[in-house]
């Protein structure tokens, strides 16, 4: 069995939300690439009580592993070193060579603040040096060591204890990794190997009917780590498992290829924002968008690089800036509403026109929470992609939710959309190259 490990965050600030928690998903990451299989991630409040009961919940769990983020501050409310040493068995001593390294680290904010009580400060900040006997010392990257602690008496969990802000975190972690405690606590890893799915226009039950169908057809779940989720309106195949369960991972793809050949649209992983920046190579792209409010051409450009591919967009809300900025004729605003396809198909060619681009994006609907009719509710939305000269594809969904759903999801099929017609266009090019192909080489054959 491959060696376990649990997570620890420390702080009243992440426990009630004021700070969102991301060093335990990043160890996670972290963990998973070193064959150590993350049981648990555990947030408690700044309370020694609570701590120690969360470290002895985890060495019950019998995990080989457990890493602390946060509470190595000079505060009093900074109790970690000391309920880990108390949890692991090891009296607390202060060490003075880290005192004097954290005391040369202090000494240039000395400098810059003379106000300050330079007694006080270091006063506060000794209580840093004081650490579990026995413990190998993380050089600090601020002010706070970092620590590997092995259990005393050589049963129960290795602790690694880290600071939480996470520039100070991430180095260190590096650096725990290469200690002879570390290693010897992580000996039993594994290889894990994860692959992910994407899949859109496909509920999530359907996946769950299949996933019952690869079992009933014989293919061994078992030897895989399998979950799913809705994420901006796709849903995520993520697969975990040791080497020697590849054959059961390439038998559960080609059956998820077989069910779902035209919903599949990522085998490797890649996103469908990667996807649609790898087809806009040599290509160019514009939108003019109502209800997403610029979200489509923020989404577009959130990718290093996307300046060449993306020229521009224009936010036409009013119906007076979709005639002025995007083209619109009104008539046709007039007869069919500012929210229809028509409009949509006006707002692609307009973007594509107005910012001269080979590849135009329309998007126009009703995010809500007023505003819908029962011909158009609220989630209504219309969209249109078209190529210069070329192809176009329109549509129009409703999408649940609330505002800001609407608005994302719209900005998803969008990106689908774009995706659909620029995959299309690279097959008919092809087709066409491999056409004209064979016919020179059957003109040179005759």
């Amino acid at each position: 069995m491959s060696a376990r490990a649990g997570i620890l965050i420390t702080g009243t600030e992440v426990l009630s939300g004021i700070i969102a928690d991301r060093n335990g998903p990043w160890l996670s990451d972290r963990l998973r690439e070193i064959g150590v299989d993350a049981a648990h991630i555990v947030i408690v409040g700044d309370r020694a009580a609570d701590m120690l009961a969360a470290l002895e919940f985890m060495a019950a769990e019998r995990l080989d592993l457990i890493v602390t983020s946060g509470g190595l501050g000079p505060t009093a409310d900074d109790l970690t070193a000391e309920i880990v040493g108390r949890f692991t068995g090891r009296e607390m001593v202060l060490d003075p060579a880290l005192e004097a390294r954290i005391a040369e680290i202090l000494a240039p904010m000395l400098d810059r603040w003379p106000a300050l009580d330079p007694e006080a400060i270091r006063h506060s900040n000794r209580k840093q040096a004081v650490i579990p006997e026995g413990a190998t010392v993380l050089d600090p990257v601020g002010t706070a060591p970092g620590l590997v602690v092995p259990p005393a008496h050589g049963v129960g969990p290795t602790v690694v204890v880290l600071p939480g802000p996470p520039r100070e975190l991430k180095p260190m972690w590096e650096m725990a990794r290469g200690t002879d405690t570390f290693r010897a606590a992580t000996a039993h890893a594994t290889t894990y190997r994860t692959r992910i799915l994407r899949l859109f226009g496909i509920p999530e039950s359907a996946i769950a009917d299949t996933l019952r169908a690869a079992s009933d057809a014989g293919i061994d779940l078992d030897a895989l780590e399998i979950t799913t989720c809705l994420r901006r309106g796709e849903i995520e195949i993520a697969t975990r498992y040791e080497p020697d369960a590849e054959d059961a991972y390439e038998a559960f793809l080609d059956f998820v290829r077989e069910r779902h050949g035209d919903t599949l649209f990522s085998d490797d992983g890649s996103t469908i924002d990667e996807q649609v920046a790898a087809l806009l190579t040599g290509r160019t792209i514009a939108v003019a968008e109502s209800c997403t409010g610029g979200l489509m051409a923020a989404r577009l450009t959130e990718r290093p690089g996307s300046s060449a591919y993306f020229k521009g967009g224009v936010v036409v809300y009013s119906n007076e800036a979709k005639i002025s900025l995007a083209g619109v004729d009104p008539d046709l605003i007039e007869r069919h509403g500012a929210v229809s396809t028509e409009v949509a198909e006006a707002l692609a060619a307009g973007a594509i026109e107005r910012v001269e681009a080979d590849v135009g994006v329309g998007i126009t609907g009703i995010a809500g929470p007023g505003g819908g009719t029962a011909e158009k509710p609220v989630g209504f939305v219309c969209f249109s992609v078209h190529e210069r000269g070329g192809e176009r594809i329109t549509r129009s969904v409703n999408l649940p939710g609330g505002r800001a759903d609407v608005r994302d999801r719209a900005t998803v099929v969008a990106m689908h959309l774009v995706r659909r017609l620029l995959a299309e266009a690279a097959d008919a090019t092809s087709i066409g190259s491999s056409t004209a192909q064979s016919s020179r080489a059957g003109r040179d054959g005759a």
